[in-house]
């Protein structure tokens, strides 16, 4: 499997993450498993059915975490010296050329991408525009609106 792009507090939620999971929601999987045993007959018993398939999901989660903590390549923005230029980890400020509106993205993994709060996916497509652009570079992306350009205004290791 191949490395997964991280930065260093995609992975301190990922690991909290697993230890709510493991500590947390696995007991209490477990707790609902046996309190559904003890009302009797298993095969027509609806709460027994939903408390394993619980237990399913929690137990899948838990293993595709810990495949992510893996295989992860864990990045920290501040150490990064990557002169100035747009990188992963990057906190760019950027100014949209037709409507002048400016935004704040920092480019994370897929699984830290959370839009409302400036975090775009490495994998987007104005992520991919901006990799390696510079301040003051202009980077087309084609958008389901159509082409958009965006200047580099500033770019931040944080």
């Amino acid at each position: 499997m191949s490395k997964i792009p991280l930065t260093l507090n995609g992975a301190e939620k990922l690991r909290a993450e697993l230890q709510y999971l493991k500590t947390v929601e696995r007991p209490r999987a477990i707790a609902a498993i046996a309190e559904a045993r003890s009302h009797g007959d298993l095969s027509e018993n609806a709460e027994y059915d939903a408390a394993k398939e619980r237990q399913g999901f929690i137990e899948g989660r838990i293993k595709e975490v810990e495949s992510k903590l893996a295989n992860a390549q864990i990045i920290d923005p501040k150490l990064l010296d990557a002169d100035g230029r747009c990188v992963f980890g990057a906190t760019l400020d950027l100014e949209d050329q037709d409507s002048g509106a400016r935004v704040s993205y920092q480019i994370v993994g897929e699984d830290e991408a959370d839009i409302k709060a400036g975090k775009i996916s490495v994998n987007s497509p104005i992520a991919r525009a901006l990799i390696g652009k510079f301040v003051g570079d202009i980077a087309q992306v084609q958008a389901p609106a159509g082409l958009r350009e965006y200047e580099v205004l500033d770019v931040r290791y944080e």
